[in-house]
């Protein structure tokens, strides 16, 4: 029976607007008691549970039926040949009747005692399954769901025949479609897709659904209280997906703690439009995305029955984001509770996690915002509102200058609904930006209905200067997993940046080269083609030729992207009268030590050297390298490094608060063992010349550069410029520091003049994620 919303509860007022009231009638009666209860057909493939595919009926009728001379009937998801399994005997009020089908060499359970037993290999993921009320194939051609003799029928997946307006879901090796209650003869809402449970009789029917509102299924916490049960509820839809629709509220209540907007998950394409006005009954479930622990879950309504009562209903008013409407708190959680879903704690007014819960599923606006992010090859783009008062860089960025400041006005906007266009940092987004906010990947995400319209805001790569005659220049730059087969124009974007925004500086620590193979996994781990084809490109560029030094690692024992072999390594240009000392002895596995040198100060036992490569703090990370330069007299210790990624890290906007940060622990090993490999140069020569440099994965403010800083024998430079200019990443729209140089005090206090040169992070055409950054150190002719 369809129950409309505006009749159950009491007092709601209809929809009042001129609207067309929808109705449909199914193809076909309902079957009044033998029913299709589950369909899997993913039985002894490869990571199967079952090692049988099967077809399961259920007798939801009051006497017994007998089934003699019927049969279950398969086809592909697209064809018109049925294959048969006869069946025979009564199934019993209630009871559930098993056909076991093909048996394959996977899966890890086998079916309990079946009724029937056939040979039809069912598809895993799409087909079409017919209960016959006799035993003649279909001869039906491509539509056979209202076929004489058809008592029922289920299509799922992508099959081209179904009762009702849609198929169910695709299933797997390890999902079945289970039926949830009566037959209204529509796949789509009468299946879910969930675990095969064989013998179970598919899912119990639905109780009486409760009536509820929006605001009361949400309600003043991150997971709903009304979790589990099936409600009655209903909304306009004001955004559609391709497995589901939002709907919101038209009635809101007066407490703004409470959401008045919801998603609803039909794992199919809707056929609501927006400006629908629906019923919906469903189950409230809280989804996980990408079933990570440390993500907010969603609360949605799944299984739904949907009535559409109105068309052309006007929508309800966006939130404003921004001056003129609300901000989110500064604090992501002020009271640090933890598990923030078990928290006794809800507080839109204090805590940034539960404003942004409050407005879940929502219409929301943001009128001007500004890019504090490049559009991602995610399609998204991090800004914030008009009003923020977060900390800015000098391009307009938003700088991520400590833990406790999160920067919560940092919103993501997402493609999913409608495109989004490629947009760099300071750039605007013309006029109202409107969407639903969602949750996922551990940021809640303005979902634009949409596409911006884009005001440039003219940001231009940086170049830095020349080396003088009397400076020494040394420069960092993580180039992005560079392979030889990546394209010329990488290679060649990559040298203009050393050539031109660098201004070809005399030494290079470079990250993320790869093997000859790139991601192949095949054994290779040279990467000369790699440098050779980046020396190439540099000089074609109208640089300098430069040469190369690197140790290849052991085969997949460096981490990064598996069968890559990324390293460290040294570019440096000769033409300058520097040169790199070459002592033989370092390879993937040998330790780099120092020792007295000819005259009286330290040198290295080989160049270049891996520092430590056997501690348990370089497992599957890269292990810095070592390599000695002289140059006018002078001896330089250059480190290059690469450590441990953040890899694993909770998210900022995450489910546990304050979030745990796992990766840095393997930093803080790193830093101690690069530091020591610094003191045992420092111990031979206390006026050493150290640059310790590289992608350092952690911030300036974190324990890791601490470690490296130590008692202040090195100088971390990205500390010594001002707060507006130290960032070397964006990540989410928060402008923060991962790559450092750092020198020996005595290099520091002779003069230096050091630059971060941005011209990736903050833009949407990138060579690298990350900005190189340079110092030149005064060299003075002895």
């Amino acid at each position: 029976m369809t129950i409309s919303y505006g009749r159950i509860l009491a007092g709601a007022a209809a929809t009042a607007i001129a609207a067309t009231v929808l109705s449909a009638e199914p193809a076909l009666a309902v079957s009044p008691d033998v029913v299709i209860s589950q369909v899997y057909g993913g039985g002894g493939n490869s990571g199967a549970t079952y090692t049988t595919d099967y077809i399961e009926l259920t007798n939801r009728g009051t006497a017994p039926v007998s089934v003699d001379g019927w049969s279950v009937q398969y086809a592909s998801a697209a064809g018109t040949t049925w294959a048969r399994t006869p069946l025979t005997g009564t199934i019993a009020p209630g009871a559930s009747y098993l056909v076991a089908e093909a048996q394959g060499a996977g899966g890890t359970t086998p079916l309990p005692t079946p009724n029937a037993t056939g040979t039809i290999a069912m598809s895993a993921t799409a087909g079409k399954v017919a209960l016959v009320t006799n035993g003649t194939a279909l001869a039906c051609g491509s539509v056979c769901h209202a076929a004489a003799g058809v008592r029922d029928y289920v299509g799922y997946g992508t099959a081209n025949d179904f009762e009702g307006a849609g198929a169910t879901g695709a299933l797997s090796n390890t999902t079945a479609a289970l039926r949830q209650g009566a037959d209204t003869d529509n796949n789509g809402t009468d299946f879910v897709v969930g675990a095969p449970t064989p013998g179970s009789g598919g899912i119990p029917p639905i109780p009486d659904p409760t009536a509820a509102r929006v605001h009361d299924i949400q309600g003043r916490t991150h997971k709903s209280a009304l979790a589990g049960k099936v409600v009655v509820t209903a909304g306009v839809v004001t955004a559609v997906a391709a497995n589901g629709f939002w709907i919101q509220d038209t009635a809101p209540d007066a407490d703004p703690a409470t959401s008045e907007g919801i998603f609803v998950f039909t794992s199919t394409a809707p056929s609501v439009v927006v400006g629908d006005a629906v019923d919906v009954t469903g189950k409230v479930t809280e989804f996980r995305p990408g079933n990570t622990a440390t993500n907010l879950s969603t609360t949605e309504l799944t299984s739904p029955k949907i009535t559409v009562t109105a068309q052309g209903v006007a929508l309800p008013e966006p939130v404003l984001i921004g001056r003129g409407g609300i901000l989110a708190p500064t604090a992501m959680r002020a009271d640090n509770p933890g598990d923030v879903e078990t928290s006794a704690t809800f507080d839109p007014a204090a805590n940034a996690l539960d404003f942004y819960e409050a407005l879940e599923g929502m219409r929301l606006r943001l009128v001007n915002p500004k890019a504090v992010g490049p559009t991602t090859s995610n399609g998204e783009i991090a800004v914030e509102a008009v009003g923020s008062d977060d900390p800015r860089t000098e391009r307009n960025g938003v700088r991520y200058d400590s833990y406790a400041s999160p920067n919560t006005d940092r919103v993501i906007i997402d493609d999913l609904l409608a495109p989004v266009p490629a947009v760099n940092v300071c750039d605007t987004l013309k006029g109202n930006v409107d969407g639903v906010l969602d949750y996922s990947f551990g940021n809640f995400k303005l979902l634009v209905t949409a596409t911006p319209v884009v005001i440039p805001g003219d940001l231009q790569r940086e170049v830095t200067r020349a080396a003088t005659a009397d400076e020494l220049a040394i420069a960092t730059y993580n180039v992005e997993n560079l392979a030889p087969g990546d394209p010329q124009a990488k290679f060649d974007r990559l040298a203009q940046g050393i050539v031109v925004n660098l201004a070809a500086p005399d030494i290079l620590a470079i990250e993320e080269i790869q093997d000859n193979s790139g991601a192949t996994s095949d054994g290779t781990v040279s990467a000369s083609l790699t440098w050779q084809k980046l020396i190439a490109a540099v000089t074609a560029a109208g640089g300098p030729t430069y040469s190369y030094r690197s140790i290849d690692p052991v085969n997949n024992a460096d981490g990064g992207q598996p069968g890559g072999n990324i390293r460290t390594g040294f570019l440096f240009r000769t033409d300058k009268g520097l040169s790199f000392v070459d002592r033989p002895g370092g390879d993937a596995t040998t330790p780099v030590g120092v020792t007295a040198g000819a005259a009286g100060g330290a040198a290295l036992t080989m160049s270049p050297g891996r520092i430590d490569p056997a501690n348990t703090v370089w497992n599957a990370s890269r292990k810095p390298l070592a390599g000695e330069f002289a140059y006018r007299g002078r001896t330089y210790f250059v480190v290059a490094n690469h450590f441990n990624s953040k890899g694993g890290d909770q998210p900022l906007f995450g489910r546990f608060q304050p979030p745990t940060r796992s990766s840095e622990t393997q930093r803080h090993g790193q830093a101690t063992a690069v530091r020591a490999f610094v003191d045992s140069v420092r111990a031979i020569d206390a006026k050493a010349n150290v640059v310790v440099l590289g992608d350092i994965n952690d911030f300036a403010f974190s324990q890791t550069t601490n470690i490296l800083v130590g008692d202040g024998f090195l100088v971390d430079l990205p500390q010594k410029v001002t707060a507006r200019q130290s960032y070397t990443y964006v990540f989410d729209g928060n402008s923060q520091v991962l790559d450092h140089i750092l020198v020996s005090r005595p290099l520091y206090l002779a003069g230096e003049d050091y630059d971060i040169v941005h011209i990736n992070s903050e833009f949407a055409d990138q060579a690298s994620d990350h900005d190189p950054q340079v110092i030149r150190l005064a060299t003075p002719q002895p």
